[in-house]
């Protein structure tokens, strides 16, 4: 009991310590402050990316998967990706037709392809608006609810009708208190007929998710052709077969583009899961990286408040000394600057909790960029600075416990 009342003692006069120099002490704190604010800010970056390629970034979900012409995933290598650009022969319709003849575990298939187009209504134009061409069944494939109307039908792509399905933020450009359906849209300067609209998605990084026009890929072949830009997807029968799935699809296209067994595939087959291994192994050396800019954050201010406390205790010596002769302990007075230390530390750990959680907050509203914090971030970052403050503040609190009370005592004010 003796033990927990000397050591609050020795907190109260820290914390009356840290009080009467405010600014000493916020100076002394910038280090730890910088250090956690750089620990849980890309801590919060990392996790809010995490949730949302999990959950929307890929609109794959656990059963699905694209075919790419090239994609820069496993250990990224420059030079390979340069010569898959020059190299992978682009995917085409005759190959995705040759392909849905033969696959027996799927259940959907499609083409997509996009670029970005401009968009207008009664003289009103929009530029920078993402054209899709799909397949009939790409509201399903792409996880789009529909609100008003409907997609297009598999006819309306096969007799190429000249329809189209619209994003959120055009339905409210151009047609804002208006029903939209039946009303003639130009995009790319072609006359298209809006028949539904979709759900509103939001923002990501900054950039809408709802500024986008649908068409039927044979439109969009019509206008672009059918020669580049291709990408095809698929949702296997179910979850379990989803690595059978895959490999059919990679074997019907090895076979179409007659590769022999020790040729190099080229092309490839992304599952949700591929992305995001591929996102974890970048944001590994992230993390990585920010972890050693941590580190000598911490260290430096870990020595700045050493070098302070040492100061303190200089400035305090004549204090020490009257404690000392009126019955504290050495381990009384070693408590006290401890605890003045790990509360300094403590106090920038949680000003640089409070700046990052404002950080999230603000790059999330205004930035679209999902920041989310996580309370493992939170823990770790307070954990850190309270150990980079006991850990230097040792040496100056076992000077000061080892002070002499009579040469204390005769130590100028």
């Amino acid at each position: 009991m003796q033990s927990t009342a000397s050591f609050w003692e020795a907190a109260k006069v820290a914390f009356d310590s840290l009080r009467g120099s405010k600014l000493r002490s916020f100076l002394t704190l910038l280090g730890i402050i910088l250090s956690t604010t750089t620990l849980i800010s890309v801590m919060s970056a990392i996790n809010g990316l995490e949730n949302y390629i999990a959950t929307s970034a890929t609109t794959m979900g656990n059963e699905g998967f694209q075919v790419v012409r090239f994609a820069p995933v496993g250990n990224f290598d420059p030079r390979s990706f340069q010569e898959a650009q020059r190299k992978n022969p682009q995917l085409g319709p005759e190959e995705f037709e040759y392909l849905k003849g033969r696959l027996t575990l799927v259940r959907e298939a499609a083409m997509s392809v996009q670029r970005g187009v401009t968009v207008g209504y009664d003289g009103d134009q929009v530029q920078g608006v993402v054209l899709f061409g799909n397949s009939d069944n790409g509201a399903i494939m792409t996880n789009t609810e529909i609100t008003i109307g409907r997609y297009f039908s598999d006819t309306e792509v096969r007799h190429k009708v000249p329809v189209v399905f619209i994003g959120a933020d055009i339905k409210e450009r151009f047609f804002p208190a208006v029903d939209p359906l039946g009303k003639r849209l130009m995009v790319a300067g072609q006359p298209f007929d809006v028949i539904g609209v979709g759900k509103p998605k939001g923002s990501l990084f900054g950039s809408s998710q709802d500024n986008y026009v649908s068409i039927p890929i044979e439109n969009y072949f019509k206008m672009y052709g059918s020669r580049t830009g291709i990408g095809y997807n698929f949702f296997a029968k179910d979850n379990a077969h989803l690595s059978q799935a895959m490999e059919e699809v990679e074997v019907a296209m090895r076979a179409y583009r007659h590769l022999l067994p020790g040729d190099k595939s080229n092309f490839n087959v992304l599952s949700s899961d591929t992305l995001v291994s591929a996102f974890n192994a970048i944001t590994g050396a992230i993390q990585g990286a920010a972890l050693g800019i941590v580190a000598v954050f911490m260290v430096v201010g870990g020595v700045v408040i050493m070098n302070i406390m040492l100061a303190v205790v200089s400035e305090r010596t004549r204090e020490i000394g009257v404690r000392k002769s009126v019955g504290a302990r050495s381990q009384d007075i070693l408590n006290q600057f401890l605890v003045e230390s790990s509360v300094l530390a403590l106090m920038g750990g949680l000003i640089g909790v409070g700046i990052s959680w404002l950080a999230s907050v603000v790059v999330t509203r205004f930035f679209g960029f999902p920041m989310k914090l996580p309370l493992s971030g939170v823990a770790v970052g307070v954990f850190l600075s309270t150990a980079v403050g006991l850990f230097f503040g040792i040496y100056p609190a076992r000077q000061a416990a080892k002070l002499d009370p009579i040469v204390a005592l005769r130590a100028e004010s």
